[in-house]
């Protein structure tokens, strides 16, 4: 069973009016889906109060666990499975493995970094990714408001926009 979401639209034709108008039109207490922008606009997510990602953390993870794999495969094979003695060396000697040990914690962390960001800003193979107007990708800067999360009725919101700077205000159902 598919539910069907209302939104309306808000063109915009410039990035200065548009960050002034999403800092405005969250100020009256309006929620804000999301901003689809041509390019990064520095400081549009603190206007619209995101929180820091995690994805750092992430990323110390998946390197985390390269660095581990790495060291404790090469000190398995080289100290435990197949150790050879070359000229009274150690076996398992931990400085001549630090080279494989960065390359496995790279390695590790820009794969698993680019599966997270996939799955998580929903560009997964396997979803559909949904366009609210194409012209975001060219020129436009496209502000999307769910009706069931605001209070306010379409004609109030489309108000609110227009009177803070929106070129257009259209409605989507998807």
């Amino acid at each position: 069973m598919s539910v069907s979401k209302h939104f309306i639209l808000g063109v915009f034709d410039d990035e200065d009016v548009l960050m002034h108008g999403v800092h405005d039109i969250r100020n009256l207490g309006v929620k804000i889906q999301e901003v689809f922008t041509p390019y990064p606009i520095h400081g549009l997510d603190e206007n619209l109060g995101y929180k820091r990602s995690r994805l750092p953390m992430a990323a110390f993870l998946f390197g985390l666990t390269g660095c581990t794999l790495a060291l404790s495969m090469m000190i398995s094979m080289n100290g435990i499975d197949w150790p050879m003695n070359v000229g009274g060396k150690p076996n398992a000697s931990i400085p001549n493995f630090i080279p494989i040990t960065f390359e496995g914690t790279v390695l590790f962390a820009a794969f698993g970094m680019v599966g997270t960001f996939f799955v998580s800003s929903g560009l997964a193979p396997w979803s559909k990714p949904v366009i609210f107007d194409k012209r975001s990708t060219d020129d436009k800067f496209i502000v999307a408001i769910d009706l069931s999360k605001n209070k306010l009725s379409k004609d109030e919101l489309s108000q609110i926009l227009m009177s803070h700077g929106a070129t257009e205000v259209n409605e989507k159902e998807l």
